[in-house]
């Protein structure tokens, strides 16, 4: 090992110490709220996708030209430690967590530049979506999604000419061979949000993959190029989807488990089918999402594809052509 690799590597390892040692509390909570969270349960991989992306990225960012921006990135730093001391004087997890990602991104300016930066952003988008946010934001959008999932529910089944009644999240209705009225709540676990958080993390790693037929965005010269993009807002449509998507799929959850409960009685909310409905939807929207990748790549444009075929494509080999040389006597040598 040269002199320069041994150096570059003891500074990440003492970068990365660095960092346990001030985050150590941070990630111990963040583990535990994603193994018991199920929610975010799907934050246990994301280190792991984190780490492949980064493993399959190392060529690239060996020969990323080093341009440390040591103002920006050392402001960053800054404001990512001051975020962390705010966050444990105010009992705050959520900008603990926040400056972790900034501290890191921060770190990478600092050191290598914005340049190294740009094949980061997936990794760090990832970690960003994996971090479980405050009690008060989620309430504030697992109500609204509960509320739209029972009035879709009720909605469904008065199509179907099923007498119901809907009180907020709770819907009332009568099973067949019933006399009483029975009463379905749609509770915060039906409400949406866990398959959009996974959803949404999904699309991320999806569009990430099938971004070129290299994984890799196309360089381009100017600036802003990569807004002219097509890969770019593929990626965008593929991500923005995820989000109508998670809902309209648990919408159809809620009103399928309403239309069964009167037919064969609320007990078919709970137990096995509530466990197998989940996963059903959830595989639902995963051909849901794949299936608007598949079609904006049907419908991709003709100079995209062009320019697919010139990467693909070997370079053609030069002929070399040997002339004989010719002796004085004009024979053949």
């Amino acid at each position: 090992m040269s002199v320069p690799a041994a150096n570059k590597l003891w500074q990440g390892l003492a970068i990365g110490f660095a960092i346990a040692f001030a985050y150590a509390t941070v990630f111990v909570k963040l583990f535990r709220d994603w193994w018991n969270d199920e929610n975010y349960s799907h934050g246990l991989l994301i280190p792991f996708i984190i780490g492949y992306i980064i493993w399959t990225q190392r060529d690239k960012l060996s020969r990323a030209r080093v341009e440390p921006s040591v103002l920006l990135g050392g402001i960053a730093i800054v404001l990512a430690l001051l975020g962390l001391w705010a966050g444990v004087a105010g009992s705050e997890l959520y900008i603990q967590r926040l400056s972790l990602i900034l501290l890191l991104a921060g770190t990478v300016v600092y050191f290598w530049g914005f340049r190294l930066m740009r094949f980061l952003l997936v990794p760090l988008s990832l970690l960003f979506l994996a971090m479980p946010i405050p009690t008060i934001v989620f309430n504030k959008i697992a109500f609204p999604l509960q509320l739209f999932a029972s009035r879709a529910a009720v909605w469904s089944m008065g199509m179907l000419g099923i007498p119901v009644l809907r009180q907020g999240n709770i819907i009332e209705l009568k099973p067949l061979n019933s006399f009483d009225t029975k009463k379905l709540e749609v509770v915060e676990a039906c409400s949406g949000i866990r398959s959009l958080m996974t959803l949404l993390t999904l699309a991320v790693v999806f569009a990430y993959f099938t971004h070129t037929p290299s994984g890799n965005p196309p360089a381009s010269n100017k600036r802003f190029g990569w807004l002219k993009s097509y890969w770019f807002w593929r990626s965008t449509i593929i991500v923005v989807s995820a989000v109508p998507i998670a809902i309209l799929t648990n919408a159809f959850r809620v009103s399928g488990t309403g239309v069964l409960a009167h037919y064969y009685g609320t007990a078919i909310a709970d137990g096995f089918f509530h466990s197998f409905s989940g996963w059903a939807i959830y595989i639902v929207a995963f051909i849901l999402l794949f299936g608007i990748g598949m079609i904006l790549d049907r419908f991709r444009p003709a100079q995209v594809e062009g320019d697919e075929v010139k990467r693909k494509s070997p370079e053609p080999e030069t002929a070399v052509v040997i002339n004989p040389v010719v002796s004085a006597e004009g024979s053949e040598l």
